[in-house]
């Protein structure tokens, strides 16, 4: 028999058929909208994202069919945080709010000022960002009261994709970890709740699924539209920056993993909640018995290398960039470039919803070469940031997403952190630890150990150069010394944008 794993991304719906042994037998891929209807916002249709996830499966399965096999079991990984309302009968009740929405920063500023993030952070192991659910109900609560008087429960896009599949209307503890989760107990917190000023909004919240929880049957209505036998168990994994950790091979303690993909998630594996030191970043259940994610996903990552190659006139192509790149010498003659380019700023390792990208130190000498190194070399300085916030150096960085093709990239990785870099050898890391995941939770699989080295394929290793390592050491301390200089004027940069009117 045959397992489909779909990861449904901000961008792009992903279902991959696994063969019993693991073997891929089928890679899918469906494009997904983001609209941006007003300054800083970004919403999704959710039926058209439950089209695309549908059609992608319905295509999956066929293709492993031809291949002689059947599939009797489903599992689902899927962007994380923002806000996707249904009614009491499971219907949207406007588009998702996702993740990377800006409108609701006056709320958390607000938070911030009264003490109420660092003091949430020491029950909840994370530091909320305006594309959570607690600002995003704060912001239509005073803008659009009537949606929520229609709407029953908060989801997650993996809970909505969940609820079409099954009809069960639930949240993994995943996806539930920030912002209302008290992450040492599992359970939602009235204490968060009321220190959001947030009461009100308990009602809002699903049932949150424990780790033995996550399989339901596959409904009928659903089954039809995918062509797959009503009744097979469907798995709600982990949201994606945690199945993907799984899928990458790092399940246990100490191990590190680098998403390059719309976000840069650079996450490290931990055995309990860290609340103590400076807020910072996530801590996120990760599905796994006495594992926790201490993780730091930008809001701007793969976007700003779509941007790059926009600007500079380098077409489609992903290799692009990385291929220009290569052109100059390490430091980009001394051009440093800020990558903090999402119009609602950075949430991690720090959070600064105003938070403006920037080069420093442009001339008439620079190239398109330089200007091309430096933004790589600019996203490699964030990921080493995140690195060193989580607090432990690890042995390895292994990376996955679309970036993880640019084996430059991957190089500069090793020398930018000073650790070895792995590159996952899988077509896709999330659908691979959604698989993980769902053998584990239909006991196919007894331990996640075992289960990452019986079923994940490492690639390539990047080792880092001694040489290159010690200047892009310096490179970082002048990287953050820049950044601390130019903090200052991001809220006049904002406001300044503001007046002229954001696309």
């Amino acid at each position: 028999m045959a397992v489909v794993c779909v990861d449904a991304g901000t961008t792009m719906i992903k279902a991959v058929g696994y063969a019993g042994d693991g073997t891929e037998l089928a890679v899918v891929r469906r494009p997904t909208a983001v609209s941006r209807p007003a300054p800083g916002r970004a919403e999704q249709d959710m039926a058209e994202v439950w089209d695309a996830v549908a059609g992608a499966v319905r295509e999956a399965a066929a293709e492993v069919a031809a291949q002689g096999a059947g599939v009797d079991l489903l599992a689902l990984t899927a962007q994380g945080d923002g806000c996707w309302l249904v009614d009491a009968a499971g219907e949207p009740t406007g588009p998702a709010i996702l993740w990377n929405d800006g409108r609701a920063t006056a709320a958390v500023d607000g938070w911030a000022r009264s003490g109420a993030l660092a003091e949430a952070f020491r029950a909840n192991g994370s530091l909320p960002f305006p594309g959570l659910p607690n600002a995003i109900l704060t912001w239509l609560r005073e803008h659009d009261p009537d949606r929520l008087a229609r709407s029953a429960a908060s989801l997650t896009c993996g809970g909505w994709v969940f609820a079409r599949l099954t009809g069960r209307i639930a949240v993994d503890s995943s996806d539930a970890s920030a912002p209302f989760m008290d992450v040492r107990e599992r359970a939602f917190s009235r204490d968060l709740l009321r220190l959001y000023g947030m009461e009100w909004a308990a009602a809002l919240l699903p049932d949150l699924l424990g780790d033995g929880e996550r399989a339901a049957p596959l409904a009928p209505d659903a089954a039809g539209a995918l062509g797959l036998t009503a009744g097979i168990p469907v798995v709600l994994a982990p949201y994606d920056i945690a199945s993907t950790a799984i899928g990458a091979g790092a399940v246990d303690v100490g191990q590190a993993c680098t998403i390059l993909g719309t976000t840069l998630c650079t996450e490290m594996v931990v055995d309990e909640p860290r609340l103590d030191g400076e807020p910072s970043g996530f801590t996120v259940a990760m599905g796994l018995p006495d594992r926790w994610l201490r993780a730091f996903p930008t809001l701007a990552g793969g976007q700003v290398v779509d941007w790059a190659r926009r600007m500079l006139g380098l077409g489609d192509d992903p290799a692009a960039l990385s291929a220009l790149a290569a052109q100059a010498p390490p430091g980009a003659g001394g051009l440093v470039f800020l990558p903090y380019l999402s119009p609602a700023g950075e949430r991690a390792p720090f959070l600064d919803p105003r938070a403006r990208g920037a080069f420093h130190g442009l001339t008439v000498e620079h190239e398109r070469t330089d200007l091309a190194r430096a933004v790589l070399e600019g996203l490699s300085l964030v990921v080493r940031d995140c690195l060193e916030a989580a607090g432990t150096r690890p042995t390895e960085l292994r990376v996955s997403g679309g970036g993880s093709a640019s084996a430059f990239w991957l190089g500069m990785l090793a020398d930018v952190t000073g650790v070895p870099v792995v590159r996952s050898a899988d077509t896709e890391a999330g659908a691979r630890g959604a698989f993980i995941v769902g053998l584990l939770a239909t006991d196919r699989a007894k331990d996640a150990r075992e289960a990452a080295d019986q079923y994940v394929r490492p690639g390539e290793v990047y080792e880092p150069d001694p040489g290159r390592a010690a200047h892009y050491a310096q490179a970082y301390r002048d990287f953050l010394e820049i950044r601390q200089a130019t903090a200052p004027a991001w809220p006049a940069l904002a406001a300044m944008r503001e007046r002229g009117g954001e696309r």
